[in-house]
């Protein structure tokens, strides 16, 4: 039976993207970051070969593109600002006049618009001389950060609704220093735990910064988090479960919530030789500055179990040491992504935030499904009628309703993304927007699933068959 699920008032209804990924370079002066020197050397890691130079224009769209929001039912948005841009001798030395022009104008036009900009400081774009420099696992690095981040305090301060420091900053680690899929592409568990801890640190220095402009805002962090699931009740799946959680989840989720790190990564750390240099000092900081406010990225579960093969020590130290992944038969897939759709996750992940770190104000700040040749979807009037995309929100959202009447603090909910934007070394491989992008041209077109989102920002609400709950 269908119900009607009214959200809370002032529910915050946007998207969100990065600069790296939408703006393309312009005529502003602009460093080089690890993106373009990736793109440079090694371009057949990106998808088709597109770099990042032009993705969505938006620098010379951003009114625009504003007008689109207004029409989309926005009524916030994320953004972020482009450390490359701000400080364009390589993140450091004298700031940008123009860059921080720029910005003001965007922030402006969002305010008058009746927008409420989100504002991310930190969304993968590392400037490439900082990289060169040690990257985060560089105290020079923090030290740079801290200061760019304080010239956006003092020069955008009055503009911004909600500040954030990092999103997701465990991407760049799994990326740079385990996996492979982030520049510098190292397998090197003991410097990525040293960059680990130094973005830990530099989150901390950030908001002890913000806190001394008494500004009228709040400033947190906006992390991936996916519900770990052992494969069973199994003691030995439940403790693989336990520790990949431990590893993926709370080792940016307590010490940037709770100021503190998780008794069982420190001592797994220790045991293996992989801890990263800090002092007491740094301990104090991060223990005394806080997020105040947390934006959750969830697009799919993690499920694990116990491991069936022995690990060659002598290879180098990973997580999966601890655990394997675990394929789920009969799993709901988005094919495209290679991504479970598990919409009682993005419930499961609320109540934990819940029950274990303070009920802190929360928002769900990315949600999203990528699908590759969407122009499939066209109809007659060239509109893409993504169907697949609304019921994926609205599944979502229903569960975070749900989430919300058992009294999770969540207050609000951000699609990625707006405007098809480049995806790191994906490119335009999958499109996740509610307006799509013609790439030849660089025109906007509302898809379906943006003339919805209108729809149910307007009623703050929609209607959802409840049975489906579990």
């Amino acid at each position: 039976m269908k119900k009607m699920l009214t959200f809370p008032k002032d529910f915050w209804w946007g998207s969100a993207w990065s600069a790296e990924q939408a703006e393309g370079r312009g005529e502003i002066e602009k460093a080089k970051t690890i993106w373009d020197h990736w793109f440079e050397t090694e371009p057949n890691r990106f998808f088709e070969n597109i770099g990042p130079s032009v993705t969505t224009d938006h620098i010379h769209h951003y009114k625009e593109d504003i007008q689109l929001m207004k029409r989309t039912g926005h009524n916030s948005f994320r953004l972020s600002i482009s450390w490359s841009r701000m400080f364009p001798n390589g993140g450091q030395g004298g700031k940008n006049v123009e860059a921080i022009k720029f910005y003001k104008d965007i922030l402006k036009e969002l305010n008058d618009n009746g927008i409420k900009p989100f504002v991310n400081l930190f969304h993968f774009d590392m400037p490439y001389k900082l990289q060169e420099k040690g990257g985060w696992a560089s105290r020079e690095v923090v030290d740079a950060y801290e200061s760019y981040a304080t010239t956006c305090f003092e020069e955008f301060g009055g503009l911004v609704y909600k500040w954030f420091t990092f999103n997701e900053p465990l991407g760049p680690i799994l990326g740079g220093y385990i996996e492979g899929f982030h520049y510098p592409a190292l397998i090197d568990f003991k410097k990525g735990s040293q960059a680990a801890f130094n973005t830990i640190l530099a989150h901390a220095k950030a908001i002890a910064a913000f806190k001394k402009f008494n500004l009228n805002s709040e400033i947190g962090v906006i992390l991936n988090l996916s519900p770990t699931y052992p494969r069973s009740q199994n003691e030995y799946d439940k403790k693989a479960a336990e520790i990949a959680d431990t590893f993926y989840t709370r080792s940016f989720l307590d010490p940037m919530v709770k100021g503190t790190f998780p008794e069982k990564l420190v001592s797994i750390l220790k045991k293996y030789h992989q801890m990263p240099e800090y002092s007491d000092s740094d301990l104090k900081i991060i223990y005394s500055n806080t997020a105040q406010i947390l934006g959750l990225n969830y697009y799919e579960p993690r499920r694990v179990k116990s491991r069936l093969t022995a690990i060659n020590e002598n290879s180098p130290f990973l997580p999966e040491w601890f655990f394997e992944s675990y394929d789920m038969p009969g799993k709901k897939m988005n094919i495209y992504r290679g991504w479970e759709i598990y919409a009682k996750g993005i419930y499961d992940l609320c109540i934990d935030i819940r029950d274990n770190y303070g009920n802190i104000t929360s928002f769900i700040s990315e949600n999203g499904m990528g699908v590759a040749n969407e122009e499939r979807f066209m109809n007659e009037d060239n509109q893409i009628c993504d169907n697949y995309r609304i019921n994926f929100i609205k599944d979502h959202l229903a569960y975070t309703y749900k989430a919300i009447q058992e009294g999770c603090n969540i207050k609000g909910y951000h699609l990625w993304t707006f405007i098809d934007c480049w995806s790191w070394i994906n490119a335009y491989k999958n499109r996740y927007g509610l307006i799509s992008l013609d790439l030849t041209t660089g025109s906007r077109t509302i898809k379906k699933s943006g003339e919805f989102f209108n729809e149910m920002s307007k009623i703050n609400g929609f209607e959802y068959d409840t049975q489906k709950l579990v």
